[in-house]
């Protein structure tokens, strides 16, 4: 017994967890590095909470994982438990059955990671088989919970979590992704049916999934968010989960959920990674990913830390709700604070909405030859700008925009944008479309009456003031309408430079070092 449970949880090398390739970009497996560190935030702020007392000394806290993949989290879990309650339960079968059986407990969101996290924490995939290091299960599961769960469909969604009929609708061969813990109205009622009683769980902690096709794969909606809400339903002592960040300053219905976040002074920890790779290195997460800390005693301020290119900035005292989106550049605030002092209104006052006129980006009803009537139409297709010709009489939308000038700037980024040192471009490269003009999707634009003007407008655009004041709103390649709203007006009848702005807004010497430290140049033509 003694060699088994060293063996499993000391002796690892290399650790197994390491090696599992994630299923998708839905489900992502936590590395056991990074589990630990935020295992390591958790049992700091226990101990700053409770007089300095060990976390993993304490045979009474209860920890749960509501969407356990690997089952990386509890195994660490019982790993630091076995060695902190040593003194108090000398034995290591009883404090191992101890451990497994009253204080950790996991919901696996599949079949499949159900038994991986099983052999993780068990050894076994039958936490009451001859090989698993727990004594006194009587069942299979142990304390790793799973049961097919079924949608509930309402039209063509699922009235739970939002998922498409037509993608997940599948079958009995098929696994469903209706995970447990977020289909159910009565969460207290569901725990006590899985693990046979009331229960009040100190910590809980996890990785959940991130997002489900909602209508035949052409469009995801996020779900990890519905895990932090029902998670807060439990009332435990301490949450902590790594989500996406796409939740700070946009993301598809989570308008709600930011708000309810950055309003929640029971978060007392956030560590933002801009770029996602530094957590997961084989999975593109737009946006980057973040984990927090929840703390239901905290009711101050926030601290902060972000992570780029492996250094750290903070943590940073922060009111996180000091506007509707959170500013993920904690020494970016000074500047925002600088300009947004001038009450100047918005660039986007003359930007136009998404679809302004109409037309989805894979619009085809125009022509490549121009006739009588006609006016210019820019769209993009397959990363390639090209220009075609429609009949002035077929514009249905906008049409009092088709005779202003235009600064045309492309809704979604190219891929170009950031280099590996983390300059970023920000935005792509504009284009001046002549009076009279239209486009599809693809673009949106900033309208004005002349060349003169668009031609001032556009050098504004190429600033990195201009696309530094983005990119404190911009979490994502796309840049929607309300990306721009922190970027004053100007006049447009002279050539923006850098300087002139700098010196305007009364941007110091250091601040625009970082600025620049931050965003590429970009040049008028730039392609």
């Amino acid at each position: 017994m003694n060699g088994q449970v060293g063996f499993s949880f000391r002796g690892r090398n290399p650790d197994v967890l390491t090696c599992i390739a994630n299923l998708s970009n839905d489900e992502v497996f936590t590395p056991p590095e990074f589990a630990n560190r935020m295992l390591d935030t958790l049992a700091e702020a226990w101990a700053a909470d409770h007089g300095g007392v060990d976390l993993w000394a304490d045979s009474s806290v209860r920890f749960l994982d509501p969407c356990t993949k690997s089952g990386v989290f509890l195994r660490e879990i019982t790993r630091r438990l076995i060695d902190g309650l040593e003194r108090e339960i000398p034995d290591l079968q009883a404090r191992v059955d101890h451990i497994l059986t009253r204080q950790v407990f996991g919901i696996g969101i599949t079949q499949l990671t159900s038994l991986l996290a099983r052999r993780s924490l068990y050894c076994s995939k039958h936490a009451n088989g001859a090989h698993s290091i727990a004594r006194s299960f009587t069942t299979d599961a142990g304390n790793i919970w799973f049961e097919r769960t079924e949608h509930v469909w309402v039209g063509a969604k699922c009235r739970h979590c939002g998922a498409g009929k037509e993608t997940h609708d599948r079958g009995e061969r098929f696994e469903t992704h209706a995970y447990a813990f977020i289909h159910t109205d009565d969460i207290n009622a569901l725990i006590a049916a899985m693990f046979g009683g009331e229960m009040q769980f100190d910590v809980i902690i996890g990785n959940p999934p991130y997002q489900l096709a909602s209508d035949g794969g052409t469009r995801d909606v996020p779900i990890y968010q519905k895990f932090v809400e029902q998670s807060k339903k439990l009332e435990p002592r301490y949450l902590s989960m790594v989500i996406p960040s796409r939740w700070m300053a946009g993301g598809l219905g989570l308008s709600d959920f930011r708000q309810t976040m950055l309003r929640d002074k029971r978060v007392s920890q956030l560590v933002d990674y801009p770029n996602a790779a530094e957590i997961f290195p084989s999975v593109g997460i737009n946006g980057g990913a973040c984990y927090f800390l929840w703390d239901a005693n905290n009711s101050g301020e926030c601290h902060f830390t972000s992570m780029r290119a492996g250094e750290v900035h903070g943590p940073t005292l922060r009111n996180l709700d000091e506007f509707d989106v959170l500013v993920r550049d904690t020494r970016g605030l000074d500047i925002l604070r600088k300009v947004l002092a001038w009450n100047e209104p918005s660039v986007n006052s003359i930007l136009a909405r998404d679809k302004e006129f109409g037309w989805t980006s894979n619009f085809d009803g125009f022509h490549q030859h121009e006739k009588d009537d006609d006016v210019p139409l820019y769209y993009i297709r397959t990363m390639k700008r090209s220009v075609g010709y429609i009949a002035r009489s077929e514009v249905e939308k906008s049409t009092h925009l088709i005779d202003t000038w235009k600064v045309l700037v492309p809704a979604v980024g190219s891929g170009r944008e950031r280099e590996r040192s983390g300059v970023d471009l920000v935005l792509g490269p504009s284009l001046i479309a002549p009076a009279p003009s239209v486009c599809t999707q693809s673009y949106l634009f900033f309208f004005v009456s002349s060349e003169r003007e668009a031609r001032s407008l556009q050098s504004y655009y190429t600033t990195r003031f201009f696309r530094f004041m983005v990119s404190l709103r911009k979490i994502t390649q796309h840049a929607t309408h309300s990306t721009y709203q922190w970027v004053p007006i100007q006049s447009w009848d002279r050539i923006w430079t850098d300087d002139a702005l700098y010196l305007k807004y009364g941007i110091t010497t250091e601040e625009a070092e970082y600025i620049e430290s931050l965003i590429r140049p970009m040049d008028l033509g730039d392609e």
